[in-house]
């Protein structure tokens, strides 16, 4: 990166100027072409993408899809050929998944170059000319007007009524006013009001600006280069499955080399019995059905939450959710509606009027006295014509402002009070920022009169009457009292505008009759309160990381329960920014409010959190958001008012752009995990128990209980309906009620211990048994009812896993209908396997008596009932 000018809103434009070799007429032909070779094109880099092959390569480079594979060349040499079909296409699935998510994952960069801007004006050898933005150098001289995209860094050198909308940038929608001022050096992105950014853009006004920075170089730059140097880490349901493969693996490959050892070289059976046996015991152990059916789990939790606004981007954030322990949010738009609305009214001689109804919706009522309410009649007047906005609804039902969001707040104000433009008007003059104030000129019973709309203390100056309860003019004498009133508000995060008026005559002096103030806030979004208690009763840190100012973050955070008691600190980012590495990490830990953020300050806040083990989710709607978003564990970008370029960095989209939406899904991502954890100990209990039961007959002489392709049709039949019914729990309404998942918390613990050592032995017992019983009735009718015992065992314990934490009548024995769908289809499979001839042949399977089959069938069902005892005695639940 090419170094460029240093704190340029620290110095004058001229010395601006004479630092980039420029002057006012811009610069030559000759200049250009230097500093074009030198700082290079105003343009992002096109990353650089891994080929094609080399991520579909790296989608089967895994160990569970290994030890799928291993499971393929066993159903191949088994002659089962529609059990290779069904693991190719599981296999074929995961990596399709893997693919599409990596393919994508550098469309944040890809964002970034969509939003630049294509052409722009300058001047060069003093004369004015339009030019390819890529072209731009450090000393052009742009010329913009209101509507133009800003094509780079600069140091304006002239403006008038000059506003910019940065909220791409900063998150902030209101319209930064800009002046031509020399600026101290340690300030915040937000408060260098001397320059504009690349690909912000001219609210109102014009501006003239000598180009500071270009290409990478620029604060839009800085965060693509930030974004294509961070590394997502595999998130915590990947690490977690990773683990879980390596542990089966393990289980696999050592109980099949031990029962090998055993027949081998104890038993002396012959080599290719002895790899048959071990072959059967592999089978038995691997859960092949467990890649698919955690993705179906991902899948199933991922559709549950897009139906309640949460929008999943990478299906491996589903489950993680259930891990976060920290959100980091925005305040405007995530927090707060973003939108202005007037909540009081307030003129001389008067008490406070407050005004219902939110947002950009014209419906509301005004609360105070009907005195007080008949003498604010002229600030409705004024509202409803000195503004020049427009609000519409769009085709996607969103309300769309067009003009300044300020004025539009009394647009709304005036249709509330039954106002529209009725005057004639005969002229509007915009918002000036150098008066600070707007002004409309109307026609009134025969009488031009000017409405005026601005920053109190600008209208203050110069109003010299006011008028009395009764309605008569009265000198303004007492201006303390009005300041009260503002200094009173101010405190309370409102902001406040003033509203005056003046009969227009031949003197032209400008002395006004005040009419009143008005106070907006951009108020909470419904249910935020809720959430974020929600949130602190769940063992969930909630930060707020704003663009905004201190006071401002601080009556939000305190509205909406983020601040809490002994945690009221407030760091901005020059507090953060002199800190040492120790002391920021203390600060981060102190406070829940940041405010007057940069891009960077944010993504440090995120390291500093996830050093110290925190799982972090992150919100975000601005480009300035990316870095952080694509840093945190989990991205949540907003649906309606985020940038392209901060979904892209994200895991999660919030359809609503609603914080209460992210509480409903961390709920979902407990859900998520439980039934990953739920199924996982289905498959592990179900394959313990067939493993320990070859196990147990070849240490006790006995020979092997069912062969390597009726083992498979168990785990098909049996595990791979009820496993994935498993997948479908909605949860018990009580996840919010528990901390958090750890991050080292495997979906393999030790609560797996007593299911697991209660089904093996009623499992193993009951199927040793049932073979050592009928095994002089010939071995095919032994392994008939060992199959039966296995296969009806696995379905009760199905029913079991519902609920690791209680008694499945709890819940309703029968309220999962698609386990009882699984079971009946389970049921009727075995049975025809059974009782169809060409299927019995096919599977060597001998036909039973309905005796038989309800005796062993119904014995299975012990797994069930134990394992309720146990339950009942450890929960105390019935």
């Amino acid at each position: 990166m090419k170094p460029f000018l240093k704190a340029p809103h620290a110095l004058s434009g001229n010395e601006v100027l004479r630092q980039l070799g420029s002057n006012e007429n811009g610069l030559e032909p000759s200049e250009v072409l230097d500093k074009l070779q030198y700082f290079g094109k105003n343009e992002i880099p096109e990353p650089g993408k891994k080929p094609i092959g080399e991520i579909i390569l790296k989608q089967f480079n895994n160990l569970m899809v290994y030890i799928l594979l291993v499971a393929v060349f066993i159903s191949i040499l088994t002659g089962h050929f529609l059990d290779v079909y069904v693991i190719l296409a599981i296999i074929l699935i995961n990596a399709v998944i893997g693919f599409l998510q990596e393919y994508r994952a550098e469309g944040a960069l890809e964002a970034l170059k969509s939003l630049l801007v294509q052409r722009c004006k300058v001047l060069r050898s003093g004369f004015l000319q339009t030019i390819n933005a890529i072209d731009l150098v450090p000393g052009d001289i742009l010329v913009l007007e209101e509507g133009d995209n800003i094509p780079a860094d600069a140091r304006l050198i002239y403006s008038k009524n000059a506003r910019v909308t940065e909220s791409s940038l900063t998150g902030e929608a209101v319209p930064v006013e800009k002046f031509d001022t020399i600026l101290q050096e340690d300030i915040p992105l937000g408060d260098k009001s001397n320059m504009v950014w690349k690909s912000t853009f001219v609210n109102s006004g014009s501006i003239k600006a000598v180009v500071t920075s270009t290409g990478l170089n620029t604060q839009f730059g800085e965060i693509a280069s930030s974004l294509s140097k961070i590394e997502r880490e595999p998130s915590s349901f990947q690490k977690k499955t990773n683990k879980l493969a390596r542990l089966m693996a393990l289980i696999a490959l050592g109980t099949a080399t031990v029962l090998f050892l055993v027949t081998r070289w104890f038993q002396e059976i012959p080599i290719s019995e002895s790899f048959l046996i071990a072959l059967a015991a592999l089978v038995a152990t691997i859960p092949e059905g467990l890649p698919a059916v955690l993705s179906i789990v991902l899948a199933i939790g991922s559709y549950r939450m897009s139906k309640k606004n949460a929008i999943i981007r990478e299906i491996t954030a589903t489950e993680s959710l259930g891990s976060v322990d920290t959100i980091i949010t925005d305040k405007t738009g995530t927090l707060t509606q973003n939108t202005m609305t007037i909540t009081r009214l307030w003129m001389p001689e008067t008490n406070d009027v407050k005004v219902t109804g939110e947002g950009w919706e014209s419906i509301g009522q005004f609360h105070g006295s009907e005195a007080d309410i008949l003498s604010i009649e002229q600030l409705f007047e004024i509202a409803s014509h000195c503004h020049n906005s427009s609000i519409e609804i769009n085709d996607k039902g969103h309300y769309q402002i067009t003009g300044d969001p300020t004025e539009a707040a009394f647009l709304v104000l005036g249709n509330k009070a039954g106002k529209s433009k009725e005057l004639t008007i005969l002229e509007d003059v915009a918002f000036n920022s150098d008066l600070k104030y707007r002004s409309t000129l109307v026609l009134k019973d025969g009488k031009k009169i000017r409405f005026y709309l601005g920053a109190p203390e600008a209208i203050l100056s110069l109003c010299t009457e006011t008028r009395d309860k009764e309605g008569k003019k009265i000198p303004l004498l007492n201006k303390s009292l009005i300041e009260d009133k503002l200094h009173l508000w101010s405190s309370e995060s409102l902001r406040v505008l003033a509203l005056a008026k003046k009969e227009e005559n031949k003197s032209g002096e400008l002395e006004l009759e005040f009419v009143g103030l008005a106070g907006m806030v951009d108020p909470p979004r419904h249910g935020v309160y809720e959430a974020v208690q929600s949130c602190h009763k769940a063992g969930i840190r909630v930060i707020m990381a704003t663009g905004d100012h201190a006071s401002t973050a601080y009556s939000i955070g305190k509205d909406v329960g983020i601040v809490r008691e002994g945690r009221q600190k407030v760091f901005c980012e020059m507090d953060l920014a002199k800190m040492e590495e120790e002391e920021f990490d203390r600060a981060v830990q102190e406070a829940d409010i940041f405010s007057r953020l940069t891009p960077m300050m944010k993504l440090k806040i995120a390291k500093s959190l996830q050093k110290n083990g925190a799982l972090v989710a992150m919100t975000g709607d601005g480009v300035n958001d990316a870095p952080a978003l694509k840093q945190a564990n989990i991205g949540i970008s907003m649906g309606i008012m985020g940038t392209d370029v901060a979904k892209d960095a994200s895991m999660m989209v919030l359809a609503d752009d609603n914080f209460a939406t992210i509480v409903g899904a961390v709920e979902q991502g407990r859900i998520v995990f439980n039934n990953a954890r739920r199924t996982s100990f289905f498959l592990i209990t179900t394959n313990f128990a067939e493993i320990m039961t070859l196990i147990l007959t070849v240490i006790f002489g006995l020979p092997i209980p069912l062969t390597a392709t009726q083992i498979l049709w168990i785990n098909i039949v049996t595990d791979g309906f009820c496993d994935k019914a498993l997948a479908t729990e909605k949860g018990k309404g009580n996840e919010l009620n528990s901390p958090p998942i750890r991050q080292n918390d495997n979906i393999i613990n030790r609560s797996i211990v007593p299911y697991l050592v209660i089904s093996t032995l009623i499992m193993t017992s009951l199927a040793i048994f049932t073979f050592w019983w009928h095994l002089d009735e010939g071995i095919e009718k032994a392994r008939t009812l060992v199959f039966i015992s296995l296969a009806f065992s696995q379905l009760f314990n199905a029913i079991n896993m519902r609920n690791l934490s209680g008694s499945v009548f709890s819940l309703g024995i029968f309220s999962n209908k698609w386990l009882n769908y699984a079971l009946l289809i389970s049921t009727l499979i075995t049975i025809l396997i059974i009782e169809v001839p060409v299927l019995s042949i096919a599977f060597k399977f001998k036909p039973i008596s309905f005796e038989e089959f309800l005796l062993w069938a119904g014995l299975s069902s012990l797994v069930f009932w134990v394992t309720e005892i146990y339950k009942y005695y450890k929960f105390r639940v019935s």
